[in-house]
């Protein structure tokens, strides 16, 4: 087995650092250029959306299936195979557009999103060490948003200079941001391929780096495990809602256009280069309860305040700030980082990915109903989410680690026996 104490670039978190810049540049060309692409060249309607949009989770809430795989193919190259289909599916996208075809190529490259996103995950949990991984999560999430950043910058300068202005009233003329099928081609095709090369590059300049521990290749629900499972569920379900709701929101209720909305996921992707490091930082100092805590905290104000909001501005910095918690979710992972067997790593990662995305099938159909009858009431509901997380996350040990792996009551101290 490769040493894992490389004093070159040739590292683990250094390989980890090109997968999270790889994997933005093909998803988020393929997301935020999909509703225009498929209304304007397939005549898409809300229900071929929806049903698209139900296809692309079906890979994540099959993510266990993970482990398995792992019995054939080693779990580094896995994922590097996963990050070749993403692009791959998205560089087919812009050549097939009809409704069967947007359909297959969607799982495609969801199958590697999702199977990556799994492997990713485990790698992170098995190669860094644990003094030191909030920080260093922190780094590789910065690396993530900056090449978001690059992405959608790309794309947004390009509508911009096809209307011929560089201003935020030109981003609300139209929702189009190229206007022939042939630039979608181009935009999906070189997105897919940078994320290819990457992948390949990745495969060919760093080593095997193995196992530290054997992993289990069964799935496994440990009972002492549940804190972790609970947290990763909620988790899931408030990324819906501020995935398909709060988007919503924006568009419904203040006429945000397609690339307006672009524009703040641009916006998120800059704070979060900065934030995602100093986070990391931050959970590495005060540990996850104090950092889950302060999350779910922020998390009810937002939700509440998106229920009540009347501006379109203090809407679009609710939602930067919304996105913003996202970095906190590496204090969920370092959690599990130390309560965890270290050989159950990649299975429990894979079986958390498909508790991640139970809410992700359920969540946007449910809720599109209560959306209906009062939106305020998903937000509210959002808001409810978090408070039970909150004091899910009193139960989080100030100090966990295999064997302590939760306390009751809002102190987070060891309970005497």
């Amino acid at each position: 087995m490769t040493s894992f104490s490389l004093s070159s670039w040739r590292r683990p978190e250094i390989l980890l650092m090109v997968m999270a810049g790889a994997m933005p540049i093909a998803f988020w060309s393929w997301s935020v250029l999909l509703n225009n692409f498929t209304i304007e060249f397939a005549n898409f309607t809300g229900r071929e959306i929806g049903i698209l949009q139900s296809l692309r989770e079906v890979p994540g809430f099959l993510s266990f299936l993970v482990v398995y795989l792992l019995l054939v193919i080693a779990e580094q190259r896995l994922a590097l195979l996963a990050l070749g289909i993403l692009g791959a599916g998205v560089a087919m996208t812009g050549y097939f557009p009809t409704v069967i075809g947007l359909y297959i190529t969607t799982v495609i490259s969801s199958i590697g999103f999702h199977y990556y996103e799994a492997c990713n995950q485990s790698l992170t949990l098995q190669w860094l060490d644990k003094k030191t991984a909030p920080e260093t999560m922190g780094k590789i999430y910065g690396v993530g948003a900056f090449t978001q950043l690059l992405t959608l910058s790309v794309i947004l300068c390009v509508y911009m200079a096809g209307v011929g202005s560089f201003s935020w009233e030109a981003l609300a003329g139209t929702d189009g941001l190229v206007n022939d099928i042939s630039s979608y081609q181009l935009f999906y095709v070189g997105a897919g391929i940078v994320t290819i090369l990457m992948a390949l590059f990745a495969y060919m300049a760093f080593p095997h780096f193995g196992e530290k521990v054997f992993q289990r290749r069964q799935i496994i629900l440990r009972k002492r495990y549940w804190l972790y499972y609970a947290l990763t569920f909620i988790a899931g379900a408030r990324r819906q809602i501020f995935l398909v709701f709060a988007s919503f929101l924006m568009v419904e209720k203040f006429g945000y256009s397609l690339a307006q909305i672009t524009a703040l996921f641009l916006l998120n992707a800059a704070f979060n280069m900065w934030l995602a490091p100093l986070v990391g930082k931050i959970i590495g100092r005060v540990g996850e309860r104090v950092a889950l805590v302060v999350e779910y905290i922020g998390l009810i104000i937002v939700f509440i305040a998106y229920a009540f909001v009347e501006s379109g501005t203090v809407a679009a910095g609710l939602y930067v700030i919304d996105h913003m918690f996202f970095a906190f979710a590496i204090a969920i992972k370092t959690y599990f980082q130390k309560i965890g067997a270290p050989e159950d790593m990649a299975s429990t990662a894979s079986v958390a990915f498909t508790i991640n995305h139970i809410a992700a099938v359920v969540i946007p159909a449910a809720f599109g109903f209560i959306w209906l009858i009062n939106p305020s009431a998903v937000f509210f509901a959002g808001a409810a989410m978090a408070a039970l997380s909150l004091i899910l996350s009193l139960n989080v040990p100030r100090n966990p680690e295999e064997g302590h792996e939760v306390v009751f009551g809002h102190r987070g101290e060891r309970i005497a026996a």
